[in-house]
């Protein structure tokens, strides 16, 4: 067996020790990981709350960028010695990572792996959820919960690109400065109680157009209340809970779309036309600085749990990075 150093979940550690090297596959590539990132589902995970999709790797970790050790059969995307960052069901928390072609891509020009590490499921999640699943428009309104975190950030910046107002929902003023930083128009203290007022004063009776929600089952019934007419709601993430009451009066009269989306189980294929967006209409703006990856900290990745303590703090701005380089 070839053997190689990553993450393992521990009882309640997570420590740094031998697991099996991945195997091959026609349409793989094997990455020397340099750096990965912590994302919210990793702590889900690690609870035992988000078992790996079938065939994924229990190894935790949902991106990394490294270099390419080999490719498998069929591999035109990258070659050996390419400096890399991918979309991964799993695994990332290793030296090692074994994904399918389309799901890599070259790192822009001018980022550090580290930097590179930070893109891969904050932006495409983003980019899948406003542009594919709620076909926003230009000039369309966007509400962002969660605006401070590594997709609400992602998501900041791409509508600024995009030319699209956009609203966040925090914990915090100095978080509603820093994503106003990045280009928000508006922002509402979560603390302060309902963002419904706060909101509507912003849109000014308009409504708003697309609403992109991680925590589900305590906003989605005021997610109704500003939606626009013609309003899509896409909901990512469940962190109030999955269970609630909404009124379908309100709608079926707002003619409002319920989109619910999950990245990490779609097939290869779809995580593909998602990288290939990303490519097309981000790492222009990536290469040029107009869009820059937002990092709250850099823990070696030995030391995941002190990253985990960090994200599971709620004082992030941005994403936390495991970093191997050096």
């Amino acid at each position: 067996m070839v053997t190689m150093k990553a993450i393992q979940v521990d009882g309640e550690k997570l420590v740094w020790a031998d697991a099996e090297a991945p195997a091959m596959s026609v349409g793989d590539v094997r990455i020397r990981v340099m750096a990965s990132a912590v994302n919210r589902a990793d702590l889900v995970q690690r609870s035992g709350g988000y078992p790996p999709p079938p065939g994924a790797s229990p190894i935790l970790g949902l991106e990394c960028a490294g270099e390419v050790l080999e490719v498998g059969e069929g591999v035109t995307r990258v070659k050996p010695g390419d400096r890399v960052c991918a979309l991964l069901s799993g695994g990332g928390y290793a030296e090692q990572v074994v994904v399918p072609a389309g799901q890599v891509l070259k790192i822009p020009a001018g980022l550090s792996f580290a930097e590179a590490a930070a893109i891969p499921e904050v932006f495409a999640t983003a980019y899948l959820n406003l542009y594919m699943e709620a076909g926003l428009q230009t000039g369309e309104r966007v509400l962002l919960h969660a605006g401070a975190s590594g997709v609400g950030t992602a998501a900041i910046q791409l509508c600024r690109q995009s030319h699209n107002p956009t609203f966040v929902t925090v914990s915090g003023q100095s978080k509603i400065d820093a994503c106003m930083a990045l280009g928000a128009d508006g922002g509402h203290d979560r603390g302060q109680g309902s963002f419904v007022e706060a909101v509507s004063e912003w849109h000014g009776g308009t409504g708003v157009d697309v609403t992109l929600d991680p925590v589900g089952q305590a906003y989605l019934a005021d997610n109704l209340k500003v939606a626009a007419l013609d309003g899509r709601i896409v909901v990512i993430g469940l962190m109030s809970g999955a269970t609630t009451d909404i009124n379908l009066g309100i709608m079926m009269m707002k003619r409002v779309r319920l989109i619910g989306s999950t990245l990490r189980a779609r097939s290869v294929a779809a995580k593909a036309r998602v990288m290939d967006g990303l490519q097309k209409d981000l790492w222009p703006a990536l290469e040029s600085g107009a869009i820059k990856p937002v990092i709250e900290a850099v823990v070696p990745m030995p030391q995941a749990d002190r990253a985990h303590e960090i994200v599971s703090g709620n004082q992030t701005v941005g994403k936390v990075v495991l970093s191997l380089a050096g």
